[in-house]
């Protein structure tokens, strides 16, 4: 059975960078009829918060994200110490004791020698009586698992077929001197034995993945299938690093963005498919094909979010909207017709305040001087509301018959004085919701 995950740390909210990995997995689990797991990655006491946890449920859950099951790592330190025992007993995990300071200089030396900069395996030298007075010096050391130096290749279901020389890798640290299990070892002890198939992530994983496969195969798994999708940055190409803070999904729910809008675009984006509002998860997933997806890149731009949730909320029956529309003081009877008046003209809910609060204030007026006289003719013709749904016609053909004014230049400073916008519903339909109008004053 397909199994996926998404393996988020609890240092902070999910972001869209984040978001592009859970949906991808998310969705070839679904379309495989598989299973979905959220998998809490707490190794880290310090940094790991209970209300980060909290937040990266409610954000999936508001995306309607389901998972089938959720594990937490620090649960399982367990597991991992016995993976630990299990590489050391195979010779493939060694001790070593160096700080920050000497591997800094050891890599600068490399570099200096036109070498890559990889760790040179000195702490296998050590004998057991120069461990132990390092371990007195300078307390336990860091657990390095021992690569084997040859290539490393799995065919990538985005990146296609890859081939890393661990040569060119240094040893990955597995365990910090603090006893901190790090992400390498857990993830795949835990993709193991939790019958992980299929893994997606960002491409900055991929050497991280070469060393992982060595890691499974040296516990006595088999790798599973790995996809490496690209890096969002900008919409001028700029990196996002600097503003995921800025792009967390709970920022963008407060702004309005709908998840159907979120999820439509981030299902498609950098991938030869177009973007396509969906309305239904089920489209999503029916649609899905990570082979569609390239190397290159991604652009993200977040005011693309804006047009997707515009057009998915005109769809929406009023059932779907009444009872924010009752919470602005809408009166039930006139309900129906101030969401066909407006479900076409916002680009999120939060823009219907604005309309009802015109529609009971008015607006301030939008008058060019060269149309001022123009205007103020025309608003001597307008009679007091209530208005109907003939009131515009009737109005906008006596000031044609009094001005000789037709066509745009007839329509558009009425509008844009009545409504105080260029654009917007039919006028028609907008004037019987109208208490006021302010050019009138």
């Amino acid at each position: 059975m397909t199994t996926t995950r998404f393996a988020p740390s609890p240092t902070g909210y999910i972001h869209i960078g984040n978001l592009r990995t859970a949906l991808m997995n998310y969705l070839i689990a679904r379309k495989a009829g598989g299973t979905f797991i959220l998998r809490i990655d707490d190794t880290d006491p310090e940094r790991s918060k209970e209300e980060y946890v909290d937040g990266i449920k409610q954000d999936l859950e508001w995306l309607g994200l389901h998972w089938d099951r959720v594990e937490r790592q620090s649960l399982r330190l367990d597991r991992y110490a016995a993976a630990a025992d299990d590489l050391r007993a195979k010779g493939r995990f060694y001790e070593a004791f160096e700080t920050p300071t000497e591997l800094d200089l050891k890599r600068k030396k490399q570099l200096n020698m036109g070498r890559p900069p990889v760790y040179d395996r000195a702490a296998l030298d050590l004998s057991e009586v120069e461990k132990d007075r390092l371990r007195a010096e300078r307390g336990d050391g860091v657990w390095r698992f021992k690569l084997d130096r040859e290539r490393i290749e799995w065919t990538d279901g985005i990146l296609g077929p890859i081939s890393i020389d661990a040569a060119s890798v240094s040893d990955p640290v597995l365990i910090r001197g603090d006893g901190q299990v790090l992400y390498t070892l857990a993830s795949v002890v835990d993709d193991m034995e939790m019958g992980v198939t299929d893994i997606v992530r960002g491409s900055d994983h991929v050497t991280n993945t070469a060393t992982q496969i060595q890691i499974i195969e040296a516990l006595g798994g088999t790798p599973p299938a790995f996809a490496h999708h690209s890096l969002l940055t900008g919409p001028q190409g700029e990196a996002l690093s600097k503003r995921l803070g800025t792009l967390a999904l709970r920022d963008l729910r407060a702004q309005g963005v709908e998840p159907m809008a979120l999820l439509s675009l981030m299902a498609r984006l950098g991938s030869s498919d177009p973007v396509e509002l969906r309305t239904e998860m089920a489209e999503l997933i029916e649609g899905f094909d990570i082979s569609h997806f390239g190397s290159a890149p991604t652009k993200f731009d977040e005011r693309d979010l804006f047009p997707l949730t515009g057009r998915y909320l005109a769809g929406l029956p009023l059932e779907a909207v009444a009872e924010r529309i009752a919470a602005l003081g809408v009166p039930e009877a006139e309900r129906a017709a101030f969401w066909e008046v407006t479900r076409e003209n916002i680009a999120t809910l939060g823009d219907l305040e604005g309309w009802w609060r015109l529609m009971q204030d008015g607006a301030e007026p939008l008058v060019d001087p060269e149309d001022r006289d123009f205007v103020a003719e025309a608003m001597a013709l307008l009679p007091d509301a209530p208005y109907d749904t003939g009131t515009w016609s009737t109005w906008t053909a006596a000031v044609k018959d009094k001005t000789g004014r037709k066509g745009k230049a007839l329509f558009m400073p009425l509008r844009k004085a009545v409504t105080g916008q260029e654009r917007g519903p039919e006028m028609a339909a907008l004037m019987p919701l109208l208490r006021v109008v302010r050019a009138r004053g």
